[in-house]
């Protein structure tokens, strides 16, 4: 999988044949989180943009998109059957890119199939490891600004939307992953300045799913979890699942676990999945590995919650 973190970096580094700001199916629209300008926001090198080339992941390309300075979230309504719940999914791409359809669209496919609503969030990313400003809170907030306003927003309008408020959850992969745990924890308080009254509800997730996350752990072959993490996970923190792959070269084996050793630690009810084999960035694009079958597992996982029906 090493081939994947090598073309988001080539992505981030290029112009190529970019074809514009990424837009959802037909029948899906953008929703712009923020009224007005939005928290910390910072200059980005280049105008947003798609890569639909950034890498082939289970014999199919993906989409990256980059530079990306104006967050929106879009919403993803089941057709039929709704169970009345709801996951806000965080994309991963090393804070600096968003893998849009592989870690995204295809994610919010699958949970409408299963009668929850999705919501994609397009979250800030810089486009470039270089940024001063790219990278997990505290280093930088804007990210961690950006989910908690959209799990308040789709509180906010649970009514309207058909969603029953005390089952919200978070979905991410890789430094998606992170995000869950950030919002996971970071949720007490805004750490932006309240805008309206969508910040008055709470933005805490109700249950959190975190796939191969990364930026967490301290030190290889220890339990040891970041500090920003590690001082706020408590009984409060939600129910989480997490999965990773012992040879994913990526994000560590390490950064699943030390989380786990401190929601145990806490209390909090976790499910954790690991397998030999399976590498890093697949989604829920099948391989001939254990571990992409999650999104069963995640499923029966979610009915012992009672977030779904058994």
């Amino acid at each position: 999988m090493k081939t994947v973190l090598i073309l988001f970096v080539v992505f981030a580094a290029r112009v190529l044949a970019a074809q514009g700001v990424w837009q959802p199916s037909p029948g899906h629209a953008q929703i712009r989180i923020w009224p007005g300008t939005a928290p910390d926001a910072q200059p980005v090198a280049k105008p947003e943009m798609q890569d639909t080339k950034a890498a082939v992941v289970a014999g199919r390309p993906m989409v990256a998109i980059g530079y990306v300075s104006q967050p929106t979230m879009t919403v993803y309504a089941p057709k039929a059957n709704n169970a009345g719940a709801a996951v806000v999914v965080f994309p991963g791409g090393g804070y600096w890119v968003l893998a849009i359809d592989l870690e995204g669209t295809e994610v919010c496919d699958w949970l409408t199939s299963r009668g929850i609503t999705c919501v994609l969030l397009k979250y800030r990313v810089p486009g470039s490891q270089q940024s001063p400003r790219s990278g997990p809170y505290p280093r930088s907030p804007m990210a961690l600004e950006d989910a908690q306003r959209t799990i308040g927003l789709v509180r906010f309008h649970a009514a309207e939307w058909h969603i029953d408020p005390h089952r919200i959850g978070v979905l991410g992969f890789s430094a998606g992953g992170h995000l869950v745990a950030a919002t996971s924890v970071h949720f007490n308080r805004r750490i932006y300045a309240r805008v309206d009254a969508a910040d008055d509800v709470s933005c805490r997730p109700d249950f959190a799913v975190a796939l191969y996350p990364g930026h967490l752990f301290t030190k290889a072959n220890t339990l040891g979890l970041n500090a920003d993490i590690a001082s706020r996970v408590s009984a409060q923190t939600p129910p989480t699942f997490l999965l990773q792959n012992e040879n994913d070269d990526v994000d560590s084996i390490w950064d699943a676990m030390s989380y786990e050793a401190a929601l145990i630690k806490a209390h909090v009810p976790v499910e954790f999945h690991s397998y030999a084999e399976g590498g890093h960035a697949f989604g829920l694009r099948r391989t001939r590995y254990q571990a992409t079958a999650w999104p069963q597992l995640v499923e029966a996982w979610l009915r012992t919650l009672g977030v779904i029906a058994r």
